[in-house]
């Protein structure tokens, strides 16, 4: 694939909105629009987008395919999307674009005095990448506009100094239900993502079966393999098995080195580097911290 492609930057949701060609912002930190409102926009060649504000989407007739993770799912459906503060996205030329739904945008700073704004950083799927999205159900999604509706008819009234803390606190609600549900999709899809579970697995004993690798296995790493986001993987093992990636990545790790410490006569150094540690004293501290003994403890016990 090319790497050119046109660099697309909001700096401001007013820029935003002058690049789309819509009415200013009534509030220059934060915006509500409707699908129905944009340009028809002709896409000619590849974008990058970024924005220096979170936006919330709402996607109500989108069709066009997507890839998620390892399926490839028809969005005619209500779609979530969440995009954080100066995260990378890209859009091809064949991108359908949304007609109907609505996209919020939120500057940091409108949020900078409440509790949201420190609490909006907890939540894991404004990490996800554009084919994590969260696909809604029916039900979830007539939930959901009646919260969008409910923010965008605050939005249109004059505002007044309880303006901001209405739409924070819609805003609070929403999220908490953007949540709950992707809570709900990890669970529902646990026949796809079990395969995923196993994915890992082989990724991991490929990664050690391998001599030419060089340091440990990363959860970078296994997402890349994967087409996922770190975020959205670590989120997902965490459903399926009850642990992250990188506890995962530990077990494996613990696992090789039992092996190793009681079938070879390799030193506690020699296994450490063997495995990609940098050096035996991080390798013999994971050690100790998972068995409770130290590798040389571990392999006498043995004898």
């Amino acid at each position: 694939m090319s790497n050119d492609h046109l660099t697309i930057h909001f700096k401001t949701i007013s820029h935003q909105h002058q690049l789309l060609r819509i009415a200013k912002p009534k509030h220059p930190l934060f915006s509500i629009i409707r699908f129905e409102d944009f340009p028809k926009i002709k896409n000619e060649g590849r974008i990058k987008l970024i924005s220096d504000f979170y936006q919330i989407t709402l996607k109500k007739e989108c069709p066009c395919k997507m890839q998620y993770g390892q399926t490839v799912f028809d969005f005619d459906e209500g779609i979530i999307s969440c995009f954080a503060p100066k995260q990378v996205n890209f859009i091809d030329k064949d991108f359908t674009f949304a007609t109907s739904g609505w996209q919020i945008s939120i500057h940091p700073d409108f949020l900078r005095t409440y509790p949201l704004g420190l609490k909006i950083k907890s939540y894991g799927f404004f990490d996800y990448v554009i084919n994590e999205a969260l696909i809604l159900s029916d039900e979830e999604q007539r939930s959901m506009e009646n919260i969008f509706e409910q923010i965008e008819k605050e939005y249109q009234l004059p505002i007044d100094n309880f303006s901001q803390d209405v739409i924070i606190a819609n805003l609070d609600v929403l999220l908490s239900y953007c949540n709950r549900y992707y809570n709900r999709q990890f669970i529902t899809r646990k026949v796809n993502n079990s395969e995923m579970l196993s994915k890992v697995e082989q990724l991991l004993n490929t990664y050690f079966e391998n001599k030419d690798h060089t340091g440990l296995p990363t959860a970078g790493y296994l997402a890349s393999e994967l087409n996922l986001s770190p975020k959205y993987l670590s989120d997902c093992l965490k459903q399926l098995s009850g642990q992250t990636t990188q506890q995962l990545i530990h077990e494996k790790l613990i696992e090789q080195a039992k092996d190793l410490l009681t079938s070879t006569a390799l030193s506690v150094s020699e296994i450490a580097y063997q495995l990609g540690f940098g050096c035996p004293q991080s390798f013999s501290k994971l050690f100790k911290n998972k068995t409770s003994q130290t590798p040389v403890e571990y392999r006498q016990s043995f004898k």
